[in-house]
């Protein structure tokens, strides 16, 4: 608003110019009344000079001395400080601009000049302020102080300024994106410098600064960032005060490190695990995406000792278990870490000969409560040889080289310390050094030079032995850093542990989750589908809850929003609704969304609740954990009150998978089927649950590329109607036969579908032309409609395509399968007329079946008499299939249509197993029409001998015919019956 209103009134008013082109602007001549802003930083003597010529040449011309501070940022945001002056008469015509211009306005007595004086005294301060800082930091970074570290200190030390607090950071991330410029203050010092010589005052101090502003233009840095004067420093001491590793390019790091160890250790790992079967790793992970490398494992949400005593019991190698500390502050995480171990301690000592190696399994391992959850643990359990620290995550990109932790984009290395991980208002850290991160996360109370390290080269070069070696050789207590570029690496490492926890020594490890699946030797396989779990067609829509704001998630968000927006439904939550306002606005907000998401997933479709993008936060790590936990319990209660029973839930970001799975879906109790996608655990929740046996599919943060949301949810969307081919071939594999079903109207197919949904058996509905003809394409629709709704795969098949005419119109109705019949002809022309369907038919994806003998019987009023009926030849069957390129043949082996006579069927099973052989041979499927009649027995034995497709279409009409002649009172009823 003030940008738009300070732009206009220029426009509209005055003019506000730089004072050069205000004297090219008075030389050309300006209307009488013009009143000129000044506001660029110049001397008091100047603007008192120009203020005279202004009186002698330009009597109705009025200055105003008004220089700003802010900079580009400020005046972008229209926030600039203005300092003004000037005699009232010109203060009053500009006062409407002045005021549009800036946030906030200084009025300095004393006419033209003082205004600018202010403005001089404040670039004098800001100008030495800009140098000592470099001075400062550079002094830090020749004592080798960790110089981030420096610069967090005194943030909040007497020392601390606005401008060091301002332009460190831009030396620390080496960015010199210029906000302001070298030169800028290299003008306005001089202007200090030559006023301190006309008015005879020392100022030493400035002279210095404004020197150092000179050098750093000299040297080329004039155009950059005002912080750039650091460089000056840096060139005349050698040091380096960025703050950060360099971002490397991760193809050519990976390329230069050792060759991996030769030997996938992971066989000696599980026989060394072997030799101590007892031994169980327990994982306490503060939020449930440490499930990401690991399957059939088990996982438990509470802790009581019979609940441990009872997992203890089973002997497993490991289990989980899942206390969302993360979402808590330090002392009560804390707290909850030696709950869990004294109840570890007192479920192990039941059951005879357990032991148990803890792991806290942090989110991102540099997050978290560090140290806190691991002295919790070592005030229940006691001392250990050494906490092992081991950041390696490669599905997440995490890598630790030379001590350093980085994430991996697409191409380049980043220290883990510069991500938005450091950002957190809770957990934030500096260091990608490990070393130096273990002693910023301890405050001093461990020292970077007391931390050892496994290096890869150890890892790579001289293997499991030498690992064991060094872990046996610690000084009880120390802190360890592993460092690791591949799975190999983890593999060598947890094999070499195992051999040191053979020997005796107890460890504590804080890990991701690739060390997990390394210690108990868990081999990967693919990601899980629907169809890996054996789940039904399942017609209700998918729930997706998304609480994590990292910017991964974000534009995870995005991506899923665009690629499926089709299907996708959206509900977005206001976090300011259910964080900061009213308890009622809060409920409301909440119901909106509940009776939303039940109205989609009922309708089936995938249903998207997201809260909105824009991150709130409070002023202090309690007020942004409060903030976190009102939006947490918000989406616990939405899905605790979305009843429809969804085909899947995902979660997204840990707090809120962890809260969701304990507190919404009540489950105790979980086992970790597999993953998703690489680093996103699938969970089959326990019978306790409120929605037992519904996937649940546990998403971090920062897993996956900006793809990897909507991929899993294309996964795990509703299967699309399967295609005839497919049935067939389905019962091919298995050696069972698909019955297909003559349907008129909508309660026949309301009722083949109803029979085969409770028969759990897949279905065809058939179309004839007769009632084609009768019904039309609305006929057809309904079929297909009834198909997708249907929960078992049903699909829809014109029968009895004998005329060229109706059948291509049949190929554009939406048809599934196409029946060419043209038995009524000579070979030589039903080979023609069904090769030229079937080209046209396989072009739009459908199957092809044709008729080769002559059925007798009538169906459908079409009649074929017993002397016009004949067998299927064999050898006129395999010329008919190479020609036509069918994938389904009827056959005639004695079925008929309509009725069989009073002495029954008579079928050439003979032939039928001839036929058999070649369309067999031919990758063809057999049909038989006329199963109207045919006995049960007899049917089997068709089966057996490959039958696939059965056609009734008389047993069906004559149960319509007989309903119809019960005596009902209301039409909906003959309908149902």
């Amino acid at each position: 608003m003030r940008k738009s209103l300070s732009s206009w009134l220029q426009m509209k008013f005055k003019l506000k110019v730089s004072y050069m082109e205000m004297l090219v602007l008075c030389q050309s001549g300006l209307p009488a009344g013009t009143s000129i802003i000044l506001s660029s930083t110049v001397s008091p003597g100047f603007v008192t000079q120009l203020k005279g010529r202004l009186e002698a040449e330009c009597r109705e011309i009025k200055l105003v001395d008004a220089p700003v501070s802010g900079g580009v940022k400020r005046a972008a945001d229209g926030t600039l400080t203005v300092i003004v002056s000037g005699t009232d008469e010109a203060l009053h015509c500009t006062g409407r601009v002045l005021s549009a211009l800036s946030e906030k306005l200084y009025l300095i007595k004393g006419g033209c000049g003082a205004a600018s004086s202010v403005k001089m005294v404040n670039q004098l301060l800001a100008g030495v302020h800009i140098a000592s800082a470099a001075e400062a930091m550079a002094f830090g970074a020749r004592l080798n102080l960790r110089t981030r570290r420096v610069f967090e200190i005194i943030q909040h030390a007497r020392g601390y300024s606005w401008m060091f607090g301002n332009r460190v950071p831009h030396m620390l991330d080496n960015d010199y994106t210029p906000l302001s410029a070298v030169d800028i203050f290299v003008k306005d010092l001089g202007i200090v410098s030559r006023e301190s010589s006309n008015l005879r005052i020392p100022l030493h101090v400035s002279s210095v600064a404004h020197q150092l502003f000179v050098s750093g233009s000299a040297s080329g840095w004039g155009r950059y960032d005002d912080s750039a004067v650091v460089k000056v420093y840096e060139t005349l001491s050698g040091v380096k005060v960025e703050g950060r590793p360099p971002m490397l390019n991760k193809e050519d790091v990976l390329r230069s490190l050792p060759v991996e160890w030769p030997e996938v250790p992971m066989d000696d790992l599980v026989s060394s695990a072997s030799h101590d079967s007892k031994k169980v790793l327990v994982v306490l992970d503060d939020d449930p995406t440490g499930t990401q490398t690991v399957h059939d494992i088990e996982v438990l949400t509470e802790w009581p000792v019979e609940a441990l005593t009872e997992q203890f019991l089973k002997l497993p190698t490991c289990f989980f278990i899942l206390t969302n500390s993360r979402s808590m502050i330090a002392n009560k995480a804390a707290l909850l870490v030696k709950d869990i171990c004294r109840n570890l301690e007192a479920a192990a000592k039941t059951v005879p000969g357990i032991s148990y190696t803890v792991v806290l399994r942090g989110d991102s391992t540099l997050r978290g409560h560090f140290p806190e959850e691991a002295d919790a643990v070592v005030s229940v359990l006691g001392d250990m040889d050494a906490w092992i620290i081991c950041p390696f995550f490669l599905q997440g990109g995490r890598y630790t080289i030379d001590d350093i932790h980085y994430v991996a984009d697409s191409e380049r290395l980043i220290p883990a310390g510069e991500t938005e991980f450091a950002k957190d208002a809770a957990f934030g850290y500096t260091s990608s050094n490990l070393k130096q991160w273990v002693e910023e996360k301890t405050k001093g109370g461990i020292l970077e030079n007391q931390v050892s390290t496994i290096s890869i080269s150890l890892l790579r070069k001289e293997g499991p032995d030498a690992v064991c070696q060094l872990l046996c050789s610690l000084e009880k207590g120390s802190v360890c850093i592993v460092n690791a570029a591949s799975e190999r690496d983890m593999n060598v490492f947890a094999a070499g542990m195992i051999q040191a926890e053979l020997q005796g020594k107890r460890f504590l490890c804080r890990t991701a989750a690739s060390f997990v699946s390394a210690r108990i030797g868990i081999k990967p396989k693919p990601p899980i589908r629907p169809n890996d779990l054996g789940l039904k067609r399942n017609l209700a829509g998918g729930l997706i809850v998304v609480g994590s704001y990292v910017p991964k998630t974000t534009k995870q968000v995005d991506k899923l929003r665009s690629q499926c927006a089709q299907s996708l439904r959206v509900i977005e939550v206001s976090v300011e609704m259910i964080s900061l306002k009213s308890t009622e606005e809060r409920d409301q907000e909440i119901s909106r969304i509940v009776e939303l998401g039940n109205a989609y997933i009922q309708s089936g479709r995938d249903t998207l609740v997201v809260t909105s993008r824009q991150l709130i936060t409070g002023k202090t790590p309690e007020e942004s954990l409060e903030i976190n936990y009102k939006v947490s319990s918000a989406l616990v209660e939405i899905v605790r009150r979305i009843d429809s029973r969804p085909r899947y839930i995902l979660a997204k970001g840990g707090i809120t998978s962890s809260d969701l799975a304990t507190k919404a879906l009540e489950a105790r109790r979980a086992k970790v089927m597999g993953q998703a996608l690489a680093g996103v655990p699938l969970w089959q929740l326990g019978p306790e649950s409120r929605h037992p046996g519904v996937p649940y599919i546990v998403f971090p943060g920062n897993v996956g590329d900006n793809s990897a949301l909507a991929e899993v949810v294309q996964n795990w969307a509703c299967p699309s109607r399967s295609s005839t081919k497919e049935l067939l071939l389905n019962a091919e594999k298995s050696g069972y036969a698909v019955g297909a079903f003559n349907v008129y109207n909508l309660e026949g197919i309301e009722a083949v579908i109803a029979a085969a949904e409770a028969e759990e058996s897949p279905a065809i509905l058939q179309v004839h032309p007769s009632s084609l003809k009768q019904g039309g394409v609305p006929l057809v629709a309904c079929c297909i409609a009834a198909a997708e709704r249907a929960n078992v795969p049903i699909t829809v098949h014109y029968d009895h395509g004998a005329d060229k005419h109706d059948l291509l119109g049949a190929l554009e109705m939406g048809f599934d399968s196409v029946m060419v019949d043209g038995s009524h002809l000579t070979l030589e022309e039903n080979i023609l007329y069904t090769k030229n369907i079937s080209s046209l038919a396989h072009a739009e994806g459908m199957l092809v079946e044709a008729e080769l003998g002559r059925l007798s019987g009538t169906e459908d009023g079409l009649t074929v008499e017993e002397y016009e009926a004949r067998f299927t030849d064999i050898a006129q069957a395999e010329q008919f299939i190479d020609e036509t390129g069918i994938d389904a043949l009827a056959v005639c082996i004695g079925n008929v249509h309509g009725k069989y006579p009073p002495s029954g069927p008579n079928l050439r099973l003979d032939l039928l197993k001839e036929l058999r052989a070649l369309t067999m041979k031919k990758g063809v499927s057999l049909v038989l029409h006329g199963a109207s009649g045919l006995p049960h027995e007899l049917v089997k034995e068709c089966i057996d001998l490959g039958v696939r497709k059965f056609n009734v279409n008389t047993e069906v009409r004559n149960s319509y015919l007989q309903s119809l002649k019960k005596p009902e009172k209301d039409l909906v009823q003959v309908m149902a019956s």
